[in-house]
């Protein structure tokens, strides 16, 4: 979540919008989010409805959810996604935002 933090402005320069969701409930997350100043928007999910929505898998033996980067274009569609098998499986930014580049290259 730092590097995300750290990276933002990359994202933002490819017309992309970084936006997080996690298992915490509102009181939780609100001070999480705001006590590590993420410039980003951030949503909870306690009920996991949005986790349901997109697929994000449960491992209750590793922790809870396992991390899911979802890329989704300005139509709506899901371009991209990664549902990782560990809590340090996960795309680095770099990946990312070089798979933005691509997208951004594709004509319209």
């Amino acid at each position: 979540m730092e590097q995300l933090r750290q990276d933002y402005q990359k994202f933002t320069d490819r017309e992309a919008e970084v936006i997080a969701v996690g298992p915490e409930d509102a009181e939780s997350f609100a001070d999480f989010w705001l006590g590590h100043d993420m410039p980003f928007p951030g949503i909870p999910d306690p009920e996991h409805k949005i986790a349901k929505l997109y697929g994000q898998k449960v491992n209750l033996l590793k922790l809870g959810r396992m991390p899911a980067l979802i890329v989704i274009d300005k139509e709506g569609m899901i371009r991209y996604g990664h549902y990782g098998d560990s809590m340090s499986d996960i795309p680095t930014d770099e990946e990312i935002l070089a798979l933005l580049d691509s997208f951004n290259q594709e004509p319209a």
